[in-house]
């Protein structure tokens, strides 16, 4: 899993967003391959932010989800 900010830019009459060049490679992403994309605006991250606190961690989150993405990977 990964996570990223960014700006929605419009596209026709849609929304399209751009996911990052390091993200695409470490997921192995390609135009055939689905992906689940969760939205959170800013009002929700504060809401969750709120109601959760701010965690103290030995190690920051990425690292975290890197282990738990190598230990998926070798299941």
């Amino acid at each position: 899993m990964e996570t990223f900010e960014t700006k929605p830019k419009q596209w026709g009459s849609s929304l399209g967003v751009i996911i990052p060049k390091n993200i695409v490679e470490k997921q192995h992403l390609t135009t055939h391959k689905k992906i689940v994309v969760f939205v959170l605006n800013q009002t929700a991250m504060e809401n969750v932010r709120k109601s959760f606190g701010t965690l103290k961690l030995k190690r920051n989150t990425q690292a975290i989800l890197d282990q738990g993405d190598e230990e998926t990977d070798e299941s």
